[in-house]
């Protein structure tokens, strides 16, 4: 069973680390188009289509579907993420689990200090064809909302899989994650305040980034011999 165990444990990782290359070479090609402004009319066209075409500066769909887009877009934020990072590790620090706590920690913060530098490098400027229904305070490209929901919620959500003996329990955790990083880069879309490319890039190196952690993870256990979520 150890021996089956270990092998398992080494394909996942190696099927994360294919993904992980996959996903750079997007975030890398998205990037070079958008140094590029090559996808520029791709982007202009995908906003102003979920524009009101009477009224520009407003969204398409009743007024209850810009606000519900707004509260989507707040679970994205990084205080409301800074929130659910703090009270799962909180909660993995008070069950003696004290590596996932760190680890939990590390991804998503390392992931906020990731995302300011990509942010600086390429200093997009944010969409100006049309009223934005959100305030913003930094440059575009990555979406940080996109970016840094992937790494949250799919990092909680593996950690959680990870404490589930049933691979169907494990697996509506992750598509339930995987289905809000989904809705919240869209309400980015939909509000105005990202290109399509933003958000794209964003789900992109944030997703590498949990896959990263989840690597971490596979090797502290397999050659550290660390279970993240036993007691220490």
């Amino acid at each position: 069973m150890g021996d089956s165990a270990a092998k398992s444990n080494k394909k996942a990782a190696l099927i994360s680390i294919l993904a992980m290359a996959c996903l750079l070479f997007a975030f890398g090609t998205i990037a070079q188009n958008v140094v590029k402004g090559t996808w520029y009319a791709f982007d202009r066209r995908i906003i102003l289509a979920l524009r009101d075409p009477a009224n520009p500066s407003a969204p398409i769909g009743p007024a209850w579907v810009q606000e519900a887009a707004r509260d989507l877009t707040s679970l994205g934020s990084i205080i409301v993420l800074a929130i659910i990072t703090l009270s799962v590790s909180g909660y993995l620090f008070l069950a003696r689990k004290y590596a996932a706590a760190w680890l939990m920690i590390v991804a998503v913060f390392g992931g906020i200090v990731l995302n300011d530098l990509l942010k600086s490098a390429f200093a997009r400027p944010r969409p100006d064809i049309l009223y934005q229904a959100a305030r913003v305070f930094t440059s575009s490209f990555p979406s940080g909302h996109a970016e840094l929901s992937a790494i949250t919620y799919l990092t909680a959500a593996a950690l959680l899989a990870e404490s589930q003996n049933s691979f169907k329990i494990g697996l509506y955790f992750i598509a339930v994650s995987a289905l809000l990083t989904i809705l919240i880069g869209v309400s980015r879309v939909y509000l105005g305040v990202h290109y399509p490319t933003d958000v794209l890039g964003g789900w992109c190196i944030g997703a590498a980034w949990a896959l990263a952690c989840w690597v971490l993870m596979t090797w502290l256990r397999r050659k550290v011999r660390i279970n993240l979520l036993d007691s220490v």
